[in-house]
Formats: C-alpha cells, structure tokens, sequence
C-alpha cells in the first residue's frame, strides 16, 4: 500500500465512530473536480510525501485506546491487491473499516465483503448511468464525462449492487457539481440506485482540483440543494446534505 496521507482525527468521516483517514495513492479515475490531485495524478504523486506501513501501524498501535475505526480512502484503495492484508493488520489490532470506494473494482470488494474485512462502505456515484443526462445522449459518456476517463459502466452498477445486498452499513454519495449535473440527473441517480439506505448530497467546493477550471466555478447554492433532497428523500431511508 502507497500511503499519501493521514488524517489523524476525524469526527465525520466514520458516522458515530472516533476514527482516523488513511489517503492511498493512485485512482483510475480523473474526476475534473476532484480536490485531491496529489493523491491521484502521476506527476503529483511522485512529489507526495509518503507514509511508510510501519509509520501507520506503529500510529494505530499508540491510538488502540482511543480510536474506534479506520477509513480508507484516497485515491482509490481497490486498486491495491495486498488490500485485503492491509486491512486484515487493521482489524487484528481491534479497528472498524469504513472503505471509500469509487466502485471501479467490484471484485475486490466482494472480497472484502465476503472476508468480513469491512464494516462499512461508502461509494461515490458520479453521475447517472442511463442516456437521460444533461451531458450526454449516450448510454455512459455522461460517467465518462464525470470520471475523465473511459469506464466499464457494468462494474459500477454491479459494485451497487454488492454493497445493496452485502448485509453491511453503506452509503451512496453524489458530490453535486455545476456543469456536471443539473437537478434532474439527481433524480435519475436516486431512482437508479434506490431503494437504498443512505444517500448523501455533497456540495461542489471550488478549491484546487485535477482539472484548474473548475476552481473558478460557483458552488450550487444551498437552496438548491434542499430542493433536490425534498425530490428524491422517498427513495431512501436517510437522505441528506453534506
């Protein structure tokens, strides 16, 4: 595992958990609006400063007592095939493992819920799968449009699927980014993914990102957010904004 960063305490990202948030290195995506370059293009990880395995576990060790989970995110963890090691290192020493997922690589994690290596994941859905969006008439460019880069749209809708019916906590989340979506490819995304348990709007925020363009676009205003979320809350069981 490349370890690019570590956030030590978090409060929010593990819901009801004291946990921490490990950044892996690498993702098979190029979201255009993703805030964390260094962790995803190749250029700027090579300039990321690295935690060695034995660093972190030396720092899981030392917070054994005060800790509750782990979250993996990144990047994307499922690139990585020792994952299931990682994480088996984590839950010997006692922790909860919330993965954030992209949804790229259904089979490993059908592994992992297989193994009884997660206890909790969270996947982005970045944009709907069918042909309704505002980005695109064709079947799947709109995810394309959304990820940067070429996907295997089935990979997607199956790692829904597996995270629907694994038995374990989840969420599904949609950073909502102008340009990108408008109000009705939410809509789409909810009766796409629904019935499910949880969905999570998260606004757009205009920091740095892969692609420079889009630190000069305006966050959706929060009105219209609230308005979504009244449209598509009978499609799960929690629905809210992030």
């Amino acid at each position: 595992m490349k370890i690019g960063g570590l956030q030590k305490l978090t409060l929010i990202d593990y819901p009801g958990r004291i946990s921490c948030t490990v950044f892996c290195l690498g993702c098979p995506f190029r979201c255009p609006w993703c805030y964390n370059p260094e962790l995803v293009l190749p250029e700027k990880i090579k300039k990321q400063p690295q935690i060695s395995e034995k660093e972190f576990f030396f720092f899981l060790k030392e917070r054994e007592n005060f800790l509750e989970g782990i979250c993996l995110g990144g990047g994307e963890p499922t690139i990585y095939q020792d994952l299931p090691d990682f994480i088996k290192k984590i839950k010997d020493l006692g922790y909860l493992v919330k993965l954030d997922t992209n949804g790229s690589n259904p089979e490993m994690l059908e592994n992992l819920i297989r193994d009884n290596l997660v206890n909790y994941v969270a996947m982005d859905i970045k944009a709907p799968f069918g042909a309704k969006s505002q980005i695109s008439k064709f079947k799947s460019q709109s995810y394309e449009k959304a990820t940067g880069v070429k996907i295997n749209l089935e990979k997607i809708k199956k790692s829904v699927e597996i995270i629907k019916n694994s038995g374990i906590d989840y969420e599904f989340r949609t950073t909502v980014v102008p340009g990108i979506h408008i109000k009705e490819d939410i809509l789409q995304i909810a009766r796409e993914i629904s019935p499910a348990k949880r969905y999570y709007l998260q606004n757009f925020r205009p920091e740095k990102t892969i692609d420079p363009d889009f630190e000069e676009i305006n966050p959706y205003p929060q009105e219209c957010l609230v308005e979504i979320q009244n449209a598509i809350a009978p499609f799960f069981e929690i629905c809210q904004i992030r």
